[in-house]
């Protein structure tokens, strides 16, 4: 325990799901939080509630990461409220299920405007004050069908998840000299909350057979690795990508 102890995090999209197991995690672990979201404003105060409930530090932000402005103004209230900025994890993904031919221009945009994009917002609005301090950690949150492809009708979203890590790498390689760490965790198939409309493609019993673990994950093994990369042991971890899928996938 205290592995963050004197931290500030902002977690995107994390009023349920992966999202929110990051921040109670990172809240146990000693860092003050920021939970975001950008239409449930429910979901946001339940996860903050939660996180002060078990003795932890946290705000709920409503904003939308596909604004720049919004995440610029979300950096400072973290800041005003907490004094600086050490951890962003960008969290945030939209995932239209769409033949390429269907796909509008705006579908493309939106897409990837909100999964990659914003994380090129949040770096710019964070690193200034982790370059002052000489300490930060940014963690992407991708998707193992941006490295495999395997999944049709996500076109939009594989060019977003892969152009994410390849932002990762030019952010570890430049911001390595201010002791900023930069790295990409993919998960594989995770058990959450999910429109089905959007996998009506999806055999879960096929899925989970093809895993060799033999079942699919919690959204605390995607936290753990987030807190992994988060704290002293990620110190010598930067532009990598951590897959966490029961070696589904093997890279």
């Amino acid at each position: 325990m205290g592995k963050l102890e004197g931290k500030t995090a902002i977690v995107t999209g994390s009023g349920q799901n992966i999202g929110a197991a990051i921040a109670k995690m990172f809240a146990r672990e000693g860092a003050n939080v920021v939970v975001n979201g950008s239409s449930n404003k429910e979901s946001v105060n339940a996860t903050v509630e939660a996180i002060k409930q078990g003795g932890g530090r946290a705000m709920g932000v409503m904003a939308d990461v596909g604004d720049p402005e919004q995440i610029e103004a979300m950096v400072r209230q973290a800041e005003e409220m907490f004094g600086a900025v050490d951890i962003t994890v960008s969290n945030v993904g939209r995932r239209l299920k769409l033949k390429f031919e269907d796909i509008s221009v705006s579908d493309w945009q939106n897409t990837i405007n909100s999964n990659l994009s914003s994380c090129f917002y949040m770096a710019r609005s964070a690193t200034p004050g982790m370059r002052e301090r000489r300490w930060g950690r940014l963690i992407h949150i991708s998707g193992y069908d941006g490295f495999t492809g395997h999944t049709g009708e996500r076109a939009a979203n594989v060019t977003a998840k892969a152009g994410m890590h390849g932002l990762t790498k030019a952010l570890a390689r430049e911001l390595g000299v201010h002791n900023i760490t930069c790295n990409t965790v993919v998960p594989g198939y995770i058990n959450t909350v999910r429109d089905m409309t959007q996998y009506s493609h999806f055999d879960l019993e096929k899925v989970v057979a093809s895993i060799p673990l033999g079942h699919s994950g919690h959204v605390d093994d995607i936290a753990k690795a987030c807190l992994f990369l988060a704290s002293e042991g990620g110190d010598f971890i930067s532009g990598q990508a951590l897959h966490v899928n029961g070696g589904e996938f093997m890279f």
